[in-house]
């Protein structure tokens, strides 16, 4: 299933919740497509359904366009506090990537030239270690959100941005968070 930003309160929402209970009796897995600001609602959610797995894409969408332009900071605090929330609970995964969403408020998608992976990784830095730090290597995992993010960066060059990142933890934290953790 896929929530979107529009359904702001659905993951508290009874109906929703009584499917979501299925997905238990199953044992399957619940992947949840947020902005952060329903990063509190999904570990709601979780707490709830402590043996259902969720896995959070895209990092639980830290957006810096639109309404939240020019407010970086805030949105990177309000995220961060709402990623903690989450990772508390240890039935939820988080899918590191969709780096190269224009909704990062980078503008790499209107530029000229495409961006190595050295800028790349000073962009990307405080997104990747937020994540890796807050759930750690065996809770976290690498996506590349291609071909979306294709409108930013190549394909190489987004895996060798997250590399270089990636070259501050050991072989075994890499191996998790390469393959180990999906």
């Amino acid at each position: 299933s896929d929530v979107c930003s529009s359904d702001l309160g659905i993951l508290l929402d009874s109906k929703f919740r009584e499917g979501i209970a299925c997905l238990g009796k199953l044992g399957l897995v619940f992947e949840v497509n947020l902005m952060f600001t329903q990063l509190s609602e999904v570990a709601s959610l979780a707490a709830a359904f402590p043996d259902i797995p969720i896995v959070l894409n895209h990092m639980g969408k830290p957006v810096h366009t639109g309404r939240y332009a020019g407010r970086r900071d805030e949105v990177m605090a309000e995220w961060r506090r709402g990623l903690a929330e989450a990772a508390r609970r240890p039935n939820i995964m988080v899918k590191v990537g969709a780096l190269g969403a224009d909704t990062l408020g980078f503008g790499l998608h209107e530029e000229a030239t495409r961006p190595s992976s050295e800028r790349l990784a000073r962009l990307w830095r405080p997104y990747i270690e937020t994540c890796v730090e807050l759930f750690g290597p065996d809770r976290a995992m690498f996506e590349s959100n291609f071909p979306p993010d294709k409108k930013s960066c190549d394909y190489g060059v987004l895996w060798n941005g997250i590399k270089r990142v990636a070259t501050q933890y050991s072989a075994a934290d890499k191996a998790m968070l390469f393959k180990g953790t999906a």
